[in-house]
């Protein structure tokens, strides 16, 4: 993959070939927490022959590197997230975008659409919810997240049964074996500064609260796709999220749900997901 740098900080993303439209919008998937690129390949395949797509690791997830020493003022926050984007948009030279978010991927890709109105043209949010802050709900997350973070052991991928294990984790139906071992590689490789930032910098009281006003100050589409078998992320959260927005009060036409699926859309089900993109964007004249 080639790398670039954001803010300082390098990048590795992948650009696939420009489509024979030149007017359509490009793709931007960003992953979730713990994840990287590799989980939208799937419905890229799927999309690329209409659509040019774009896929990056985050900051410190995947192949891409942490915040450098001389960086010490750029944090974790679903806002500095946000700014690579913006960085990643610009350097890249795409003036008109749709992002499309998984998990905490779809409260950074909210974050771009406020940050860039002029680039990013529409959001989808995949298995990503939320704005309401239930206090003790989210400090057993916050440990629980904090104690997985802190151990990580470079040998856990070298044992086949855990990839049994992370194929069923989150997911509605288990994943392929090689899908189980990718997820370790992901998990272990992701850097600790970074996991923990991010976990604990987007769970915030005032981070949870701030995301309805967010999507309610947003004039472009936003769409929601949950899991109805999402643990992580249930629909309700989903559902609650969306309504914020003002496609929502039209005819509650901006939220899908997935039946038999988790939290991981993109591969548990990435035909549907792709339908739905594909949906949702001829809505809109592409």
């Amino acid at each position: 993959m080639p790398s670039i740098k954001l803010l300082g900080v390098t990048h590795q993303y992948e650009l696939t070939p420009p489509v024979t439209n030149s007017q359509l919008p490009v793709l931007v998937f960003v992953h979730g927490w713990l994840l990287s690129h590799r989980y939208w390949q799937p419905v890229i395949e799927l999309l690329q022959s209409k659509f040019q797509c774009l896929i990056y690791d985050l900051r410190g997830f995947g192949d891409s590197s942490a915040k450098t020493l001389e960086d010490r003022e750029h944090s974790y926050s679903l806002a500095a997230y946000a700014r690579d984007l913006e960085d990643l948009l610009q350097k890249l030279e795409i003036e008109r975008a749709w992002i499309i978010g998984h998990s905490l991927g779809g409260s950074i890709a909210l974050w771009a659409a406020s940050r860039c109105p002029q680039r990013v043209k529409g959001v989808i949010c995949l298995n990503s919810g939320g704005g309401i802050y239930l206090k003790e709900d989210f400090e057993r997350f916050r440990n629980a997240g904090k104690q997985l973070v802190k151990f990580r052991p470079g040998w856990l991928k070298y044992f086949p049964f855990l990839s049994l294990l992370f194929a069923r984790m989150m997911v509605a139906r288990p994943l392929s074996l090689a899908w189980g071992h990718q997820r370790i590689i992901d998990f272990t490789k992701a850097s600790e500064s970074a996991a923990l930032g991010a976990l604990l910098k987007s769970t915030t009281e005032a981070e949870v609260h701030l995301l309805p006003r967010l999507v309610a100050q947003l004039e472009q589409p936003v769409y929601f796709i949950g899991g109805a078998n999402d643990k992580i992320m249930e629909f309700k959260y989903v559902n609650h999220l969306a309504s914020f927005h003002h496609l929502f009060k039209q005819d509650r036409s901006n939220v899908y749900e997935l039946p038999e699926c988790g939290h991981l859309a993109m591969v548990e089900c990435p035909e549907k997901v792709a339908a739905i993109a594909t949906e949702i964007l001829n809505k809109h004249g592409y």
